[in-house]
């Protein structure tokens, strides 16, 4: 039996100018994942808070209410069905309906307690108004008509709720934007904290770059590319774990989510895989303008 010789210039490969630290490389990585998967729940929680908020506003803007007050010669029930045949003759009024009387009882019994006789209270009566989506009717109109048709009523046309609800969409892009800015400069303090401690640890290999000739750039894209390819890693992971998330949230709420007021898209889930791009990006440029900016003070 013949044994073969292998070629020592096959075996051998170049050892990377930057020797690779496991126990690091794994910390940094874990780290930036972990930061990585915050920001990118926080953009999908902002997008279902803006798209609840959407529809939630939608809703408003093409409904209204009318509180219906009886007269003195007329029963609570003739006043809102009277009511109900004036406004569905207003132009920009898609359908008008009368709400039941079980159905008020039930919007006021919550806040009287189920013991309290709502019989024998003057409990009012409401119409609730389906506006038309191209041309809706103005409170002002449905004022006009009540008073014209002689009905003591209260128009809502919930454009107080309305300016709540956007107000609240607009906070919570807001804050996710706030909180995803946090954590990629908490990002880029990890990345200039490893890349410091990175060259500390290879003085020796940066000194003998600088007596080969190897300019401060060409180190600091040395550094540049293993932390952006670290970033991008981490990046991965991290929108992963995120898309996970948002998967199980997206299977068991449900078409409109887990709740109503979170309403994850499938298109959420395509943003987060920007992050590894986003977290790559970032780690190339913390690491080379730390590097630099550290072997510039080297003698």
């Amino acid at each position: 039996m013949i044994a073969r010789r292998e070629d020592p210039a096959v075996r051998w490969r170049p050892a990377p100018l930057l020797p690779q630290e496991r126990a690091q490389d794994v910390a940094l990585v874990f780290v930036t994942a972990v930061l990585c998967f915050f920001a990118c729940l926080s953009v999908i929680a902002a997008l279902s808070a803006d798209r609840a908020a959407n529809g939630w506003s939608r809703q408003l803007q093409g409904s209204a209410s009318v509180l219906v007050r009886p007269g003195p010669s007329e029963t609570a029930d003739a006043a809102v069905a009277r009511a109900a045949e004036t406004l569905a003759g207003v132009k920009g009024v898609r359908e008008a309906r009368a709400l039941e009387k079980e159905k008020a009882y039930d919007l006021i019994r919550p806040w009287l307690g189920p013991a309290a006789e709502l019989d024998q209270l003057p409990v009012p009566r409401l119409v609730t108004v389906e506006l038309d989506p191209v041309r809706p009717a103005s409170a002002a109109d449905l004022s006009k008509a009540m008073s014209a048709a002689g009905v003591d009523a209260t128009i809502d046309d919930h454009s107080r709720w309305m300016k709540d609800i956007l107000r609240s969409g607009a906070m919570a892009r807001a804050l996710a934007v706030a909180v995803s800015a946090l954590l990629a400069l908490a990002t880029a303090a990890v990345i200039v904290f490893a890349t410091r401690a990175g060259l500390t640890s290879r003085r020796e290999v940066v000194e003998v770059l600088h007596l080969t000739g190897a300019q401060d750039d060409y180190i600091a894209d040395l550094f540049r590319d293993r932390f952006a390819v670290l970033g991008a890693i981490a990046g991965l992971l991290g929108a992963a774990s995120a898309a996970i998330i948002g998967l199980v949230v997206r299977l068991f709420g449900g078409g409109a989510g887990l709740t109503p007021v979170l309403p994850v898209a499938w298109t959420d889930l395509m943003w987060v895989f920007a992050c590894p791009l986003i977290a790559a990006a970032t780690a190339a440029v913390a690491a080379r303008l730390t590097a630099l900016r550290l072997l510039r003070g080297m003698p």
